[in-house]
């Protein structure tokens, strides 16, 4: 596995360039705590589809407030139908293949089973956790729920798959993301139970959601994200933990994240003005 080498920019920026790049090269969105319909989950979908990512990944909380399947069309599908395969809603065509790859939330868990998620997305593996391979880029998708039958403890059924795949994955990146945020200054903070070793095990970097803010941190070499702010509401910053670098509350946003086997840069972007960039990130191999 690559050592990674941290480079920081930090600034505003109101355009996303976009040029020639290796096969290895992805761009893909993160968002999180997006699944309720609203002008603000719109602005953000506005944006996040307006970058033409190659797929778009989710750290939960997809279909407020109790994960129904009377809502989970209009939460999701009707902004992000076109990424979705098969889709099986009333807003549009869906993909050729599928784009997007949600991770389970609370809130997703809130009806029983999270079976309307589970009706409503074609994942790989149990679809509760799994792993897939874009470009330079291999995903690890968490179940960080209470619930999860496989539990969530770092000695779990789902640890123990999580450190074997990433021992095992021969990709330039590994990406691990859920919903609980093992390291969070906000209001819900951290989660003592989600703070597994995944440097240790292999991970480049680990991506959260459920406090409704930005937020991004150095733990054990590797950054962190909390990335809650794709539509929902937003939260105070509680308590700045250790390792925080940089924080955010005042507006909706997402990232925007490009790969290839040379580098790995995640963006936050602001919806203020349609897209203003906050805060940037990358990492080279070696």
């Amino acid at each position: 596995m690559f050592k990674p080498i941290i480079a920081l920019i930090c600034g505003f920026i109101l355009a996303v360039s976009v040029a020639a790049a290796p096969e290895s090269s992805i761009r893909f969105a993160v968002i999180g705590d997006y699944g309720k319909a609203s002008t603000s989950a719109a602005a953000v979908a506005d944006m996040v589809i307006g970058w033409n990512p190659d797929f778009i990944i989710t750290t939960g909380d997809n279909n407020y407030d109790y994960g129904e399947a009377a809502t989970i069309d209009a939460n999701i599908g009707q902004y992000y139908h076109a990424f979705i395969h098969p889709y099986i809603g009333d807003y549009g065509d869906g993909a050729i293949v599928n784009r997007f790859f949600p991770s389970l939330g609370n809130h997703d868990w809130g009806t029983t089973d999270a079976q309307p998620y589970l009706d409503y997305f074609t994942l790989p593996g149990n679809e509760r956790y799994y792993d897939f391979i874009q470009g330079a880029v291999h995903f690890f998708a968490l179940d960080a729920d209470f619930q999860e039958p496989d539990s969530i403890s770092n000695t779990s059924v789902q640890a123990d798959w999580l450190r074997e795949g990433l021992a095992n994955s021969t990709a330039t990146w590994q990406i691990v993301y859920m919903h609980i945020s093992p390291y969070s200054s906000g209001r819900h903070g951290s989660a003592p139970i989600m703070q597994w070793d995944y440097a240790g095990w292999g991970a480049d970097a680990v991506l959260s959601g459920h406090d409704h803010i930005y937020e991004r941190l150095s733990i054990d070499g590797i950054p962190y994200f909390v990335n809650g702010v794709g539509g929902s509401s937003l939260y105070n910053i509680a308590s700045v933990v250790p390792g925080s670098i940089y924080h955010y509350n005042n507006n909706f946003g997402a990232m925007l994240v490009e790969a290839d086997d040379d580098a790995i840069t995640f963006e936050f972007y602001s919806i203020w003005e349609g897209g203003t960039l906050l805060d940037s990130l990358t990492l080279t191999a070696q």
